[in-house]
């Protein structure tokens, strides 16, 4: 409960953090897949990817996906082996998960449902050049990517941003999370790093909305890897409903954040809150 616009962003900014004990569990599951693929397969190294390792996951744990990246030895790696590939890590698995194991959603990881959180196995190999391979078995193709230079570059846009830009990250997806989650985690991620690139956060009640402002617009064309790979990132919202459905509730968000300082600024903290809850849903505090 906050009694101040301010109070509330702080506690805000709190409730989306991950314990310390769930850090180990995330530790602890990542070692386990290693060991259950590297029984009947060639790893040469796995890591947690994705906004785990970019600092921008949120709580609670359980509605997260956490990313663990396996690096096979290429001897496994076949032009067209994208389907072959996953349907084999899939009934490896198995064998230690023996149930509640899916494709994920883009059809690029093997899915592991446990009762405290989702983890997303995504296979991959060493790319020539640097970065690495992981599959689209959806169109028949090798993504080239690159996760371990996603993490350096959010580092350092948020040393830019003096630390506050990844907690702003985390409040955007709470917002999406709050609201149908039409944006994937990294599309949204990187549209407010592109939005945000050379502007000062000089909070985040004014940070907030200056994204979902300026997002309005972006999130209508492409986005391309910050890594400096090709294909857009955006690429599933492929019809004008889809983006037209984000651009709505970008509209939305804006306009009750524009409401909500304005309470706040005529001296009506309570309405201003109860504003920014409705924009950010049950991860909001209260007034009181």
């Amino acid at each position: 409960m906050a009694t101040t616009v301010t109070q509330a962003f702080r506690e805000f900014r709190q409730s989306l953090e991950i314990t310390n004990l769930q850090t180990s569990t995330v530790s602890t599951r990542q070692q386990n897949v290693r060991d259950a693929i590297a029984a009947e397969m060639a790893v040469l190294e796995t890591f947690l990817t994705g906004s785990y390792r970019r600092h921008t996951l949120i709580a609670p744990l359980k509605q997260a996906d956490i990313d663990v990246f396996v690096v096979l030895d290429p001897k496994y790696f076949e032009q067209n082996g994208q389907a072959p590939l996953l349907d084999r890590v899939r009934r490896i698995l198995l064998k230690t998960y023996t149930k509640s194991l899916q494709t994920s959603r883009n059809g690029q990881a093997v899915t592991i449902t446990f009762t405290d959180f989702v983890v997303d196995v995504v296979p991959g190999f060493n790319r020539q050049g640097g970065g690495y391979l992981i599959p689209d078995p959806i169109q028949s193709r090798w993504i080239a990517t690159d996760p371990t230079r996603h993490v350096d570059i959010w580092a350092d846009a948020n040393k830019a941003h003096d630390g506050d830009l990844v907690p702003l990250l985390k409040m955007l997806k709470a917002w999406n999370r709050a609201h149908s989650a039409l944006l994937r985690s990294f599309h949204l991620e990187t549209l407010a790093l592109s939005i945000l690139k050379n502007v000062n956060i000089s909070d985040f009640p004014s940070g907030t909305p200056y994204v979902f402002d300026k997002a309005r617009e972006t999130v209508k064309y492409q986005l391309l890897d910050p890594a400096g790979y090709d294909g857009s990132i955006g690429g599933y919202l492929d019809t004008s409903t889809k983006v037209n459905d984000v651009v709505t509730r970008l509209q939305a968000a804006y306009d009750r954040a524009l409401q909500a300082e304005s309470f706040d600024k005529q001296g009506y903290p309570r309405s201003a809150i109860e504003k920014w809850q409705v924009i950010f849903g049950e991860y909001f505090p209260t007034y009181g």
